[in-house]
């Protein structure tokens, strides 16, 4: 997107010709993110009086904007906020680094374990934060998250387009997601399924649970031994839904839970894993596919070397 006002009038009237990333989004929606700190009930007064123009005609709130369009903002004081400190230059390099794909409508990382998908709940800079600091002139959108331990394979959008389309095919069960985690003991299959509905909680401290109980939503996970180590099973995992805290849950459900995972593992199993050199919740993002306008998208991250020496110490 980009702007015809000057930069020493940054409270007068903006005229912003509207990027790709911007098109058929709502000029509501649009307005939110591009006059931040300015309340919703001002910015709809702003559309509601024709104060806000596309093309030189008065909008409406349910106005879709499109590529190559001209918006007209009128002059917003925006209360002032004190200024944040940005994220560790060795952070940003780290994600920047991390990039395993590119085209127009996506751009995908293969996340470090230990940085959030986004910023929050005491996290000053997750991994959008990062990538929008290493490519300060790209728009770049999250489409779906992964805890802050998990590894692997994470997709941004670049394009409106992408977004919106990719985050229907995830709504639509059309996307494949594939993890690869450690079952502590084991488990009686090579092959099941543990279909087991899950719901949501907030304990009294704000910490965020999720459990089995017929309230929950339907929830399936398709698991697969990959390989045998002594007390373990290397697993691999495929998402039937994407549920919160899925995976971990139903591996503890059926009594083999993940290897490293403080908040539903095996306490004990987790202090003697520990001994050996596992320092985190043993689960890695490996696969995700989908299809988009035609085209066969297919990302894969190899397991990291953190996890991978793990194993070779219990073999």
């Amino acid at each position: 997107m980009r702007t015809a006002t000057s930069p020493d009038q940054p409270h007068g009237v903006r005229q912003l010709e509207i990027g790709p990333e911007r098109d058929g989004q709502r000029i509501d929606n649009a307005l939110v993110t591009l006059l931040k700190g300015v309340p919703k009930s001002m910015i709809y007064r702003l559309l509601r009086t024709g104060q806000v123009r596309v093309n030189g005609k008065r909008a409406k709130p349910d106005t879709r904007l499109a590529a190559g369009d001209m918006l007209r903002i009128p002059p917003v004081r925006v209360a002032e906020r004190p200024a944040e400190q940005g994220p560790a230059s060795g952070l940003v390099a780290q994600v920047a680094e991390a990039v395993i794909f590119e085209d127009k409508h996506f751009l995908v990382i293969d996340k470090p374990a230990g940085i959030a998908s986004h910023g929050g709940s005491g996290v000053s800079h997750g991994a959008i934060e990062l990538l929008r600091a290493a490519r300060p002139s790209e728009h770049l959108e999250l489409v779906h998250r992964l805890d802050r331990d998990t590894s692997g394979v994470l997709v941004f959008a670049r394009t409106r387009a992408g977004l919106t389309g990719l985050q229907a095919a995830i709504r639509a069960g059309q996307v494949t997601k594939q993890y690869l985690c450690l079952m502590v003991g084991h488990p009686p299959k090579a092959r099941f399924d543990v279909n087991a509905p899950l719901e949501k909680s907030v304990l009294q401290g704000g910490e965020r649970m999720v459990r089995v109980s017929d309230k929950g939503k339907p929830s399936l996970t398709f698991f697969r031994e990959m390989e045998q180590y002594p007390g373990a099973r290397l697993m691999q995992a495929t998402l039937g839904t994407g549920r919160t805290h899925q995976i971990r849950v139903h591996a503890a459900h059926i009594g083999h839970p993940l290897a490293g995972d403080p908040k539903y593992g095996d306490r004990e199993a987790n202090k003697r894993f520990k001994a050996l050199g596992l320092q985190r919740l043993f689960l890695h993002a490996s696969h995700m596919g989908f299809e988009l306008d035609g085209r066969v998208y297919a990302f894969s991250a190899p397991m990291p070397d953190d996890l991978k020496n793990f194993l070779d110490t219990l073999v």
